[in-house]
């Protein structure tokens, strides 16, 4: 029987290197900058990141060869992987749009984070590192290098925004099913987060905040190195595997796409499923609209275009990025993975020229959670807070084609499975336990 409804490539389909935007950019990507005082940053860029990472962040190579060593690592992590026509779905909402999505929730921490943890734990291990620190927002980060370090047999220390470390204590025990250190942001286990801490041992955290911890670790520790799981170039590098086998997977189907979704935090998801396609639309003229879902809790590509840190207590060189302020106050939302200041340069030099449309959903999140609730009765695929912003985006945007009568053929990324977010679902569906019943 033949049906599109699963597009599946064969192992020695997947792709052998990675895409580079940077080339194909209308103009010139804005460089780190140091800011006018303090020590300087980018010279300190050797001390904080693999430097593999970091020849890969300013490279101006279109392809990156993907090392045999990474293939290996992805085809066990169970790459490629599978795009899904969403049949069920559009019968459902009875649009004639036609609904494809990418199941990047088929690794094994469920997201598609992995796909950069694994070059970044792979490339630390070459170049002598013992132990990897990073950050996490929704976990999902996290997860993946915590895996990832499994894997190649490095150690990993996790600094996790405390607001979501609360209400995922199953996220936090896979964490420590593969062996990582997990502290809640603002922790007491560096100098940063001892001062926040201080002020307030209720401190609901950021990602700036925990980025400053993972970076201040790290620089203590010869031994130690950071990973970044979003924003940067080399993370955009990485996460184009997605793009690069879905744009082989709507060949096969015969497909091409008007309208490309996700949601966007830093930028890691989106970026990898848009820029593959965006690199038609830069040079063969391709007619794609790419649409950022995001929260008004912090919908930083509604933000200025200027130079910012990455981080809280400006340890970054300075990015030029659309921004919100590295130390804005920003109201928790559980789809936190989405709350974090700044936007990838790639992405926000794309939004600034007018390539990437944005929308911001409510901070209750009460749409977003039906919208999921929605896909999961049609298609039966939990999503992850975060990656249900972007399954609604995409039933908002097949309801308007319904309204106008248009065929557009949406592609949408589902980063990341929900299973480890029931409390979530539960709080903002008013899901409740039920009494025994004989």
């Amino acid at each position: 029987m033949t049906d599109d409804r699963a597009i599946i490539l064969k192992a020695d389909e997947l792709p052998d290197k990675w895409y580079n935007i940077i080339p194909d950019l209308p103009e010139p990507l804005p460089p780190p900058m140091d800011p006018p005082e303090g020590y300087s940053r980018i010279g300190d860029l050797p001390n904080l990141l693999v430097g593999e990472c970091l020849k890969q962040e300013m490279s101006a190579e279109r392809w990156i060869p993907i090392p045999e060593g990474i293939q290996e690592l992805y085809l066990a992590a169970g790459r490629p992987r599978a795009l899904f026509r969403a049949k069920n779905l559009e019968k459902k909402l009875g649009t004639p749009a036609k609904l494809f999505y990418k199941s990047e929730f088929y690794s094994p921490t469920g997201s598609h984070k992995v796909n950069t943890a694994l070059a970044q734990a792979y490339y630390a291990k070459e170049q002598g590192f013992e132990r990897l620190t990073t950050e996490t927002g929704a976990g999902q980060w996290g997860n993946a290098l915590a895996y990832a370090s499994s894997l190649v047999g490095l150690d990993c220390t996790v600094f996790w925004v405390r607001a979501v470390y609360r209400w995922k204590p199953h996220r936090l025990n896979f964490m420590q099913m593969f062996g990582a250190e997990v502290y809640a942001s603002p922790s007491q286990q560096t100098e940063f987060g001892k001062k926040l801490y201080a002020e307030n041992p209720d401190h609901n955290g950021s990602l700036g905040i925990a980025i400053s911890e993972g970076l201040e670790d790290a620089k203590k520790d010869p031994k130690a190195v950071y990973c970044l799981g979003s924003v940067l170039n080399h993370v955009m590098l990485h996460q184009s595997i997605i793009g690069l086998e879905t744009k082989k997977q709507m060949e096969i189907a015969g497909e091409y796409p008007d309208v490309v979704i996700s949601c966007l935090g830093g930028g890691s998801n989106f970026g990898g499923i848009a820029l593959p396609w965006m690199q038609d639309v830069l040079k063969k003229k391709a007619d794609i609209q790419f649409i950022a879902a995001q929260s008004e809790a912090a919908a930083n590509l509604q933000g200025e275009y200027k130079y910012d840190f990455a981080d809280h207590a400006e340890m970054t060189p300075m990015l030029k990025m659309c921004t919100l302020g590295h130390q804005v106050t920003m109201v928790p939302i559980l789809g936190d993975g989405l709350r974090y200041h700044g936007s990838s340069p790639i992405l926000s030099l794309l939004r600034h020229l007018g390539y990437i449309d944005t929308i911001a959903y409510p901070t209750d999140e009460v749409h977003i959670f039906q919208r999921a609730k929605e896909f999961v009765q049609a298609e039966g695929f939990l999503p992850a807070p975060e990656s249900a912003y972007s399954v609604a985006c995409a039933i908002d945007e097949a309801i308007k084609c319904k309204e106008n009568n248009e065929k557009k053929t949406i592609l949408f990324n589902i980063s990341g499975h929900g299973f480890l977010d029931m409390d979530g679902y539960a709080e903002k569906l008013g899901l409740k336990k039920q009494p025994e019943r004989a």
